[in-house]
């Protein structure tokens, strides 16, 4: 059941922000694109996944999704309509490299070309995700992340790309949510490629993490006054009673959830404590890969959607944890608890514990059952949802936190991972029978908001 939000602030304005404060939407490669077999592309290890038959709830695969590669000039217009001024995409692996030439695709090189000059002109400044979850499943079929040679495999990529767009591009985002990449797709198999191993997935991550922290120098190499992070995907966690078992297990849970990523990124090392938890499940580190991991970003980006509630569990639980989930919370249709407190509380311990620099919340959103009526979608708990979580980061700003731009998720309706087109995130909506785009009720605030007319 949609819940509707009535406790909402009545002053939130755009005015509450800084005048240079960033507003845009994320959107992801795989998830808008389609063109699954056009101009040089070839599959990813998410067109494999959801071509397997039970691992997307719907059935459904990213082939076809918003057709975005054949009508990004409608999207990019739709972007500038609302008055944003930063968009944030990711680049398919999968279209620049084939696996079997040497050379680049030009072709693929050529449409993000054509996509960055059409940000742009309509002054939108573009952010690039490097690596959004698409592995080449070429490259999963020689082992994909837990083969070292991915590393070198991701820096050649990343060398093509920004030599290719760093003229215009200066913002880099390495990776988005190494934890779903690791854990999602290799622990609780979720997600592509879907294994499910503890100590594959530790390695599949700290590989990654690796990968980011040798693309960083080589991005800043190729693109003159170049900013560079990482987006990572952060809950703040609490426990499920006061008892001393349940806050036990809540430093446990942080250890592997936050502090894994946290820790290592900042030069304190992975946690002794999840390293105890794991035991012989650790990654093998060799020499040189944590300073590596620790090199110096320009920025975090912080992907925030709900708060983790968490107890104790017996020995055969998992890291002898367990969510719960409250019936007495507000919920998303997804299930996510809103909890624009969370935020706050978050985006304040990230920016106590860490020297993070500035902070940008790259994704925050909602997923509701919307329906298309008369012609328009009246998503008000997606709004409403909006507004109070705007408000928090404003809150958390005053607090201290250094955050310097918000990226709603997302722009569009889009093919959402295992869920399929079961679940609906944009601020657009899209009709999939037809391709028709229809800004709903929320794109409609968040563009007033942006432009200062409400």
């Amino acid at each position: 059941m949609t819940m509707i939000l009535t406790d909402l602030p009545t002053a939130i304005k755009r005015s509450d922000f800084a005048s240079d404060f960033l507003w845009g939407v994320s959107t992801s490669a795989y998830q808008i694109e389609g063109a699954a077999a056009v101009d040089g592309r070839v599959p990813s290890i998410w067109d494999t996944f959801s071509a397997t038959p039970g691992k997307i709830r719907d059935g459904s695969t990213g082939a076809v999704a918003c057709d975005h590669y054949h009508r990004w000039e409608e999207d990019l217009d739709l972007a500038q309509s609302m008055g944003l001024n930063v968009y944030r995409f990711s680049i398919a692996w999968t279209r620049i490299f084939n696996g079997v030439d040497a050379e680049p695709n030009a072709k693929g090189l050529a449409f993000y070309s054509k996509l960055v000059d059409g940000m742009l002109a309509r002054g939108l400044q573009p952010w690039c995700t490097l690596y959004h979850w698409d592995l080449p499943q070429y490259i999963q079929d020689q082992g994909g992340w837990n083969n070292r040679d991915t590393i070198k495999l991701y820096l050649q990529y990343v060398d093509v790309i920004t030599r290719h767009l760093g003229d215009r591009i200066k913002h880099w985002i390495t990776h988005n949510e190494p934890w779903c990449t690791a854990m999602h797709g290799n622990w609780d198999g979720m997600h592509a490629p879907g294994n499910k191993s503890l100590p594959l997935a530790l390695q599949v991550c700290h590989n990654v993490l690796v990968s980011h922290g040798h693309a960083v120098p080589l991005i800043r190499a190729n693109v003159p006054d170049a900013k560079v992070g990482i987006a990572l995907s952060l809950h703040p966690v609490k426990p499920a009673s006061d008892s001393a078992e349940d806050i036990a297990a809540v430093s446990r849970h942080d250890a592997l959830r936050n502090r894994w990523f946290l820790d290592v990124l900042y030069g304190r090392g992975y946690p002794a404590e999840a390293l105890a938890l794991v035991g012989a499940d650790a990654p093998v580190i060799e020499p040189g890969d944590m300073e590596a991991i620790a090199v110096p970003c320009d920025f975090l980006g912080v992907n925030y959607y709900f708060p983790e509630e968490v107890a104790n569990a017996p020995e055969d639980y998992p890291l002898r944890t367990r969510i719960v989930y409250p019936q007495d919370r507000q919920r998303t249709d997804f299930g996510w608890e809103v909890s624009p407190d969370g935020m706050v509380t978050l985006l304040e311990r990230v920016a106590r514990d860490y020297p993070t620099g500035d902070l940008y919340v790259t994704e925050n959103g909602s997923s509701y059952d919307d329906h298309l009526e008369g012609g328009v979608v009246q998503d008000t708990a997606r709004r409403d949802y909006l507004i109070r979580h705007l408000a928090a980061m404003r809150d958390a700003i005053a607090a201290g936190s250094k955050i310097k731009g918000y990226f709603a998720w997302s722009l569009l309706d889009n093919f959402e991972w295992a869920e399929g087109y079961l679940r609906r995130f944009g601020l657009t909506y899209i009709d999939y029978a037809t391709q028709r785009r229809i800004v709903k009720q929320s794109g409609e605030w968040y563009s007033a908001f942006v432009r200062g007319k409400n």
